[in-house]
């Protein structure tokens, strides 16, 4: 099981030798004492889960419910050192429903120790928010910053293949990944006219032919792995169905994204600093907006949105309290910014506030603030402030 856990880090970008660690073991005071016990088998479990209570209000009205959330569960099997296939499924209760998704399902071939290879549907390495740190018991707050999940201008999965890996450079290190992917699809008004002009990422068949390609490099500068930049690429010229009149639009994204995590004596704890920018860039074409009265109109704007988001938290884990040593304070910034002209534009600033407790470390209670001011957008804008009280698990 350790060969199997060990492994599997590496695919990850290998969060501790070429990455960095988002919860340090070694300086948390709620580590238990018993190490994993090793497995006998090759199958192994992992996941996570998290529910809380949500209350959203505006200038028009109140909503206040306890939420049932998200289940999670990780497959990890490992047929041998060099052959692994990793799973993850998704049980989400939205609204009265339950929804289930497969979040990603892929084989993984390690070539050597710097190039590993995996095909089938995976997280795109577009900056790192997606990939790293989305899943309830990291994400340090109980929601996502603007431009990401429903409605965002990133992408988070894709089915293809990728070739990814890490090198050590004497000191700093570098991580890289290159990928194709069936490509996103662009809503074209007929099914939804509001969103005509969005890329819808979550599909799963080639609809042109043309696969997009993309990548990320990131480098870590310094020997104590505390510092991270990240650069990627995400492009496919073809994201119209075929024989379409929006065959031919293509689209280009690019993110930067940065982290600092480091523990700072001077101030008796951990700093964690994260950041990613986002930047949309999809070719221009002319929609048709139909009116009440039946009219068709024609229009089209200058397809181009951006986000980004800045986040730091700090946890006092050299304090000398043991109930200081588990609370994190967190604070976050995150603006989006669509196409003016188009249905679905919107200028969004969010600040969010939280204060964490961290049970183990891999389970905490999160209570946090949050204000959005919104101009345009699906909901017609304005500002909502919501309160949340979240308890995330990872097992």
């Amino acid at each position: 099981m350790k060969k199997l856990i060990l492994i599997t880090v590496i695919i990850v970008f290998t969060q501790m030798a070429f990455s960095q660690t988002y919860n340090d073991f070694n300086t948390d005071s709620t580590r238990t004492s018993e190490p994993f016990k090793p497995s006998k088998t090759q199958f192994m479990i992992r996941g996570y889960g998290h529910t809380g209570l949500n209350t959203l209000s505006n200038d028009e009205e109140t909503e206040s419910s306890y939420v049932g959330s998200a289940f999670a569960p990780i497959f990890l099997f490992k047929h041998s050192d060099r052959l692994m296939f990793e799973a993850e499924l998704e049980f989400v209760l939205e609204g009265n429903e339950l929804e289930v998704g497969l979040e990603y399902a892929d084989v993984m071939y390690v070539l050597n120790k710097n190039m590993t290879v995996r095909a089938g549907k995976f997280l795109l390495p577009f900056g790192t928010f997606m990939e790293r740190l989305h899943p309830a018991w990291i994400n340090r707050l109980p929601t996502r910053p603007l431009g990401f999940g429903h409605d965002g201008i990133a992408p988070s999965s894709g089915i293809g293949v990728e070739l990814r890996g890490a090198f050590d450079l004497g000191g700093p290190k570098l991580n890289y990944s290159v990928y194709s992917t069936n490509g996103p699809r662009l809503k074209d008004g007929s099914e939804e006219p509001e969103e005509a002009g969005m890329l819808l990422f979550q599909n799963f068949e080639d609809n042109n032919n043309s696969k997009a390609f993309g990548g990320r490099i990131g480098l870590l500068p310094f020997a104590d792995s505390s510092t991270e930049i990240g650069f990627s690429t995400y492009s496919t010229s073809k994201v119209g169905a075929r024989d379409s009149d929006y065959e031919n639009v293509g689209a280009f994204l690019y993110a930067i994204d940065f982290a600092f995590v480091k523990q700072i004596p001077a101030i008796k704890g951990f700093i964690d600093i994260k950041g990613q920018y986002n930047n949309s860039d999809i070719d221009g074409a002319t929609y048709t907006e139909v009116h009440e009265d039946g009219d068709e109109e024609e229009y089209t704007f200058d397809n181009k949105s951006n986000s980004l988001y800045a986040q730091i938290s700090y946890r006092p884990t050299m304090a000398n309290s043991d109930f200081l040593k588990k609370l994190e304070l967190v604070g976050r910034y995150s603006n989006l910014n669509t196409p003016e002209g188009a249905e679905w534009e919107e200028q969004s600033d969010q600040y969010a506030f939280g204060l964490n407790y961290w049970l183990t470390w891999r389970s905490v209670i999160k209570v946090a603030y949050q204000t959005t001011d919104a101009v345009g957008g699906h909901d017609g804008g304005g500002t909502t402030d919501g309160f949340f009280v979240h308890w995330a698990i990872g097992f």
